[in-house]
C-alpha cells in the first residue's frame, strides 16, 4: 500500500510540474494580440463604406502604452481620419513591450 501511494504521489508531481510548464502566454504572440486589440477597437462604428477599402497603419506605443498613430497609408482620407481618430491614444494591454518600437498594421475594412 505504500508502494502504491508512493507512486500515486509521484505521479501526481510529475503531471502538475508538466502543467506548469506550460505557460500559455508564451505561445501567444504580442503581434496577434495586438492586432487582436486593433481590430475590436476598430470595429465599433457607424461608418458607410460601399466596397472593401485598406490601409496600413504605421504606429508606436507610448510609456502609457498607448497607441500614438504616426500614418496612415490609404486612398482615402476619410478612412485615415477614421483610423487615426478611434487608434489615437487608446490603451492596450501587453506585458512585454518597448516604448518607442514602430508596428504597422494593415486594416481592411469591409461593407
Amino acid at each position: 500500500m505504500k508502494k502504491l501511494s508512493l507512486v500515486f504521489v509521484s505521479a501526481l508531481l510529475l503531471f502538475t510540474g508538466s502543467v506548469l510548464a506550460n505557460d500559455v502566454k508564451k505561445s501567444e504572440k504580442p503581434s496577434e494580440n495586438l492586432s487582436t486589440q486593433i481590430a475590436t477597437l476598430l470595429s465599433n462604428s457607424n461608418l458607410v463604406i460601399e466596397d472593401e477599402l485598406t490601409a496600413n497603419v504605421l504606429f508606436t506605443l507610448n510609456e502609457d502604452r498607448e497607441i500614438v498613430v504616426l500614418s496612415v497609408t490609404t486612398n482615402s482620407e476619410v478612412i485615415a481620419q477614421f483610423v487615426k481618430s478611434k487608434l489615437n491614444y487608446q490603451k492596450v494591454s501587453l506585458e512585454n513591450y518597448r516604448e518607442g518600437r514602430m508596428y504597422t498594421v494593415p486594416v481592411r475594412l469591409k461593407a
